[in-house]
């Protein structure tokens, strides 16, 4: 039986939703498969690969996707990320649970390079301890 997958949706694909794609794969890959999209396909910010390859995350398989990619297929669990003010995630349907989970976004930081990487770690780390809370048995705490 394949193992259930999990879909993080934000509007840009572009920080949270690929944070939390890369670290649910790391850590959890042996019993999630993990997807990231977004309603814009843009690119993956600098720093969102920076602050996972210094922990060790492998961030090759990530680039920007839309959700178009997941309408026909429905992923088991689909996870919005985003809630920031002004902010639209899309909506998808999910085969067993749709659910809501924000996070600050840390490209807002915008005072000096090194404070926004910093504001990466903080989310990174964020999602990393939800994810571990919500993912660390065999069926999801949603």
């Amino acid at each position: 039986m394949p193992n259930p997958t999990v879909l993080f949706v934000c509007t840009h694909n572009s920080a949270r939703s690929q944070l939390a794609e890369a670290l649910l794969r790391h850590d959890h890959g042996d019993r999630f498969e993990s997807f990231s999209a977004g309603t814009e396909e843009t690119r993956v910010k600098p720093e969102a690969l920076t602050v996972l390859e210094e922990i060790g995350v492998d961030t090759s398989p990530l680039f920007s996707k839309t959700v178009d990619r997941f309408v026909e297929e429905p992923a088991d669990y689909v996870i919005t990320v985003c809630d920031a003010a002004g902010e639209a995630c899309p909506w998808l349907p999910a085969r067993v649970k749709l659910v809501h989970h924000g996070f600050e976004d840390p490209s807002n930081e915008t005072s000096s390079p090194e404070a926004r990487v910093e504001a990466f770690r903080k989310t990174r780390d964020e999602i990393r301890g939800w994810l571990e809370e919500t993912f660390s048995g065999e069926v999801p705490q949603l």
